[in-house]
């Protein structure tokens, strides 16, 4: 097939246009942004998100009485002394050696302060068998962990000593370094592993080293330049090491895919016939074009999670949308320039056997196992929609019944963890003991006498409610006029418990108390405190964030295809691909049905920061796929092809790229559910589930069927409508074309 005169516009066709004619220049200025951004964002440093900016609401002003007042809180370390035997309890003579022994122990290594005996704070529990010396550590509570390993020393001597007694130490210091020790490496190693996996898929998909080099290259510049402007942004907005790792998982999915989708087309046109410069322009006016549409639609959904309130939630989503606007931008610029510059060179590096079977492909023969699938739906496409979607939709049905809350320490790592037994043994003897309520007392004057009188009142009522078993205890700031109350909540790790006891005390214990005094603030903080006010505040943002995706996604979809339909039908397939997610999600990790097969077990409960995340994120990715598929169904029809040929042509000549770039998703969200923390594992089994889903049971079977019964509505777009921008790209047809046919509704252009 000859070359023939392309005609193109739009800006992905300008920039690659400029791009192929200034080669080196694009790439001088690509390397130069990736150096420019390293470089100052390493100077500027990067400012992470602080404790008390975390959370709105008392959370929020509890952190900020403690930062205003200047107060640094040690890091707190507990020392569970229990027996095991009835006979032997706290006032026996081996139970109080045991004690001496630990009090003596760790005031010995010099890296504690403040040692406190279960006989002078009266922290024995109620049968008698279990007692907890307290202490604090010395230097920056933030650094502790690094701190900690003498103490855990001397306490591990005396359980030596002692081997009639169980003695354990636990702590937030103890805890994080128990944690680091365990799984320190385990997110790094998921990060790093996902770059020779991409390469390896590629290496299969393209059969050529240098082709398969060439996505990994833009999507790690991309990232490099990103984690640059991360530090620059992050003065305006802090980040954080989660806002972070998300950034790599999305950088390396979206930098390999737009990188793919341009090549694959471009390698296409070139095997068709068509000269380097010829099959250059062709691609960037239509995959350089999806792949705008595409990450400008990805940038609005991560922007949605700019609306939660949540810094956390802010974080990631400024962080993921840097990284999809740099890999964009990146794609459509130098991406360009490398092609024009290695010409027939790309192909260099041809792994034996893939090569010569590519070769052997003619340019439009597709997939051979989606063009028998595609027969099959598009013979039948009534019984194909009702089928697919009745199997996602019984799919998704778990997800009605879908709980969300915070994860606690055994549910998040299991019995991995031998300090989860301890947590789950203090909290057995002592009801939220581990992680107590704290309320932040601000006055006037601390020491005033109502103050005091309120204080003690409070203290008195938070037991005398049924909120707390005791001990509360009341530390004093006199120079800072705080104090810091700290209650044990009775349901200790049963979360629903736990906060049924804080809402007494917020809502009955302190306005009967602290809530008389006039000028006094006392909001209540806290582990059980944070989860509920990041629940209460995460719930309110679901609707605006869901509105806000949902709306500028069908806008983006509308002005990119000109079609009602196409909008409309683009939204309903994503959210279908989500719903069918959230019923994974929630029949395998709440219910535990197939749990073993992911290394997973039923913990009972979603974490609740993940069924936005995933919404967001998935409804993003999932335009991908959406964009370049009906992209290419388009120009078929345009060509003048009718549209069940057009969506026949459209879905069998990308199922490779689409298979390609789904099975690099699923394969890296997929790294990710090898983790430890049950979170990571719903978050990666989450996200590589609903990309399988989407590319295929979504692209394969239900968009072929749904446009194959709309025929020519597909392209129905109101009179009214006609006025909108036209951000479509043309192209001239391959050779004799057929005239396209016109039906109601806007007009193709030929």
């Amino acid at each position: 097939m000859g070359n023939t005169e392309v005609r193109v516009r739009g800006l992905a066709a300008r920039a690659g246009g400029w791009s192929a004619r200034h080669r080196w220049a694009a790439v001088g200025i690509w390397v130069l942004f990736v150096v420019l951004a390293m470089g100052l964002g390493s100077a500027a440093g990067r400012t992470d998100v602080a404790e008390s900016d975390q959370l709105k609401g008392e959370t929020h002003t509890a952190a900020k009485i403690i930062d205003d007042a200047g107060i640094k809180e040690p890091a707190g370390e507990t020392v569970l002394i229990q027996s095991g035997d009835s006979a032997v309890k706290a006032a026996s003579g081996p139970f109080r050696a045991a004690v001496a022994d630990v009090v003596k122990a760790v005031d010995a290594t010099g890296k504690v302060t403040g040692v406190t005996s279960p006989y002078d704070t009266h922290t024995i529990s109620r049968d008698g068998r279990s007692a907890l010396v307290q202490f604090d550590l010395r230097g920056d509570a933030e650094t502790a962990a690094d701190r900690i390993q003498p103490v855990l020393d001397a306490v591990a001597a005396v359980q030596k000593d002692h081997g009639g007694l169980r003695i354990e130490e636990i702590g937030g210091a103890s805890m994080q370094k128990q944690y680091q020790d365990a799984f320190g490496d385990d997110f790094q190693q998921a990060e790093y592993s996902a770059v020779p996996v991409a390469l390896g898929i590629l290496l299969i998909a393209f059969g050529a080293l240098v082709a398969a080099l060439l996505p990994v290259a833009l999507a790690i510049t991309a990232i490099m330049a990103t984690m640059g402007l991360m530090g620059l942004v992050s003065h305006l907005q802090p980040m954080s090491d989660t806002a972070n790792s998300v950034m790599l998982l999305v950088g390396m999915a979206v930098g390999v895919d737009y990188c793919l989708f341009y090549l694959r087309r471009e390698r296409e046109e070139r095997m068709a016939g068509r000269d380097p410069g010829t099959a250059l322009r062709i691609a960037a006016a239509t995959s350089g074009r999806a792949v705008i549409v595409s990450g400008v639609t990805v940038c609005v959904a991560m922007a949605g999670m700019l609306f939660t309130g949540l810094a956390e939630f802010e974080a990631m989503g400024l962080a993921s949308l840097m990284v999809v606007a740099v890999a964009m931008v990146g794609s459509v610029t130098v991406l360009p320039a490398l092609l024009s510059l290695l010409g027939e060179r790309v192909e260099k590096g041809r792994i034996p056997f893939l090569g010569r079977r590519r070769r052997g492909n003619a340019p439009d023969s597709g997939s051979r196992f989606w063009t028998a699938v595609l027969r099959g739906v598009l013979a039948r496409p009534l019984v194909s929609v009702l089928v697919a979607a009745g199997a996602l939709l019984a799919i998704a049905a778990p997800a009605l019944g879908m709980k969300t809350q915070q994860l606690t320490l055994d549910q998040e790592f299991g019995d991995s963890l031998p300090i989860v037994q301890t947590y789950n043994r203090l909290n057995d003897a002592f009801p939220g003991g581990s992680e107590p309520a704290q309320v932040v007392v601000k006055a006037k004057d601390i020491n005033a006498p109502e103050v005091r009188r309120a204080l003690a009142g409070f203290r008195k009522e938070a037991v005398a409610s049924g909120a707390s078993r005791g001990p509360v205890d009341i530390k004093l700031y006199d120079a800072q006029n705080v104090a810091l109350v700290s209650v044990p909540l009775v349901g200790g790790s049963d979360l629903d418990r736990a906060t049924e006891s804080l809402g007494k005390l917020r809502d009955e214990v302190r306005p009967a108390t602290l809530g008389r005094v006039e000028g006094v603030q006392a909001p209540v903080t806290g582990q059980v405190a944070g989860n509920h006010d990041f629940n209460d505040q995460l719930m309110g943002s679901v609707l605006p964030v869901l509105a806000f995706v949902v709306v500028f996604a069908f806008l983006l979809m509308l002005l990119s295809f000109r079609s009602l339909t196409v909008a409309i039908t683009s939204i309903v397939l994503n959210l279908l691909s989500v719903a069918a997610a959230y019923g994974i999600l929630v029949a395998v990790f709440q219910h535990g049905w197939g749990a073993s097969l992911v290394g997973a077990e039923g913990v009972g409960a979603i974490v609740t920061w993940l069924p936005l995340f995933l919404f967001v994120i998935l409804f993003g990715l999932s335009m991908d796929y959406h964009v370049f598929v009906v992209s290419r169904i388009r120009e078929a029809r345009m060509r003048g092809l009718t549209t069940k040929d057009a969506v026949r042509h459209g879905v069998v000549t990308t199922a490779g790229v689409v298979t390609s770039a789904a099975v690099i998703m699923v394969a890296v969200f997929a790294i990710f559910g090898t983790l430890s923390m049950q979170s990571m594992k719903q978050m990666g089994v989450g996200l590589a589930a609903a990309v399988l889903i989407d590319a295929t049971v979504i692209r394969g079977v239900l968009l072929p069927a749904v446009m194959a019964l709309l025929g020519e509505r597909n392209w129905y777009l109101p009179k009214w409508l006609h006025r909108l921008p036209d951000l479509t790209h043309d192209e001239a047809p391959r050779g004799q074309a057929e005239r396209p046919v016109r039906e109601e509704g806007e007009r193709l252009p030929a």
